[in-house]
């Protein structure tokens, strides 16, 4: 007979640090969210939108994710109460946050002070669907000009997103891409998550979508 070796799986050290950072927004009634999406997709500009949908009574605390630079952070930093800037360039999963990133930017966030927090995930649809971070909700932001068949290219992140964001709608003339087609390529992946169009620069559907998610917070 032979000894066969059973080794642990890498993502089970990531799954017990994520127990550990839910539990930290858990203990400070915090709501996290982790906001994927592709490069230029517009992520950025959606979590600026949310804060301005969400309002002044509203205490947030945003972590950005990217490979290099601080840009992102930057550009959030006079809107929200904290931010924490990481930076995978270097790192084993640079293409994605995990959940020991997470926790060392939860040191330096006032959890005690916020109601949520907004994780802006390393542009990617592929590697941020592997990696729980502790979040409470998962958002995939898609945008028009992407063409409408990145559900069926990237199965994994719709199946698992608990709401999907279709941006750059007020280009819907200029683009190829049908909303019909998208909806149900999600739908038969994913039947519970809700839809928003959005315009982040026009401002279309950002007060429904701020509606959905402070609705969210009594929830946790």
């Amino acid at each position: 007979m032979r000894n066969i070796e059973i080794v642990q799986g890498i993502l089970d050290s990531n799954e017990a640090t994520a127990e550990g950072n839910r539990a930290a927004f858990d203990a400070n009634g915090c709501l996290a969210v982790n906001v994927m999406a592709s490069p230029g997709a517009g992520k950025t500009s959606f979590i600026l939108r949310t804060i301005e949908g969400l309002g002044r009574d509203t205490r947030i605390g945003v972590i950005e994710g990217d490979m290099v630079s601080t840009v992102d952070a930057e550009k959030v930093q006079d809107a929200v109460s904290a931010v924490v800037q990481i930076n995978t360039k270097g790192m084993p999963e640079a293409c994605a946050l995990v959940a020991d990133m997470v926790h060392v930017a939860l040191g330096r966030l006032p959890l005690d002070e916020l109601d949520i927090v907004l994780i802006e995930n390393v542009g990617n649809l592929l590697c941020p669907a592997e990696f729980n971070l502790g979040e409470h909700l998962r958002v995939v932001v898609s945008s028009t000009p992407e063409g409408d068949d990145k559900p069926l290219k990237y199965p994994l992140i719709f199946a698992d997103a608990d709401a999907v964001i279709i941006n750059k709608s007020d280009l819907l003339p200029y683009v190829d891409f049908d909303m019909d087609k998208y909806t149900r390529a999600v739908r038969n992946l994913n039947p519970r998550a809700p839809f928003f169009p959005m315009s982040c620069k026009t401002g279309e559907g950002v007060a429904e979508w701020g509606a959905w998610l402070r609705n969210q917070r009594p929830n946790r």
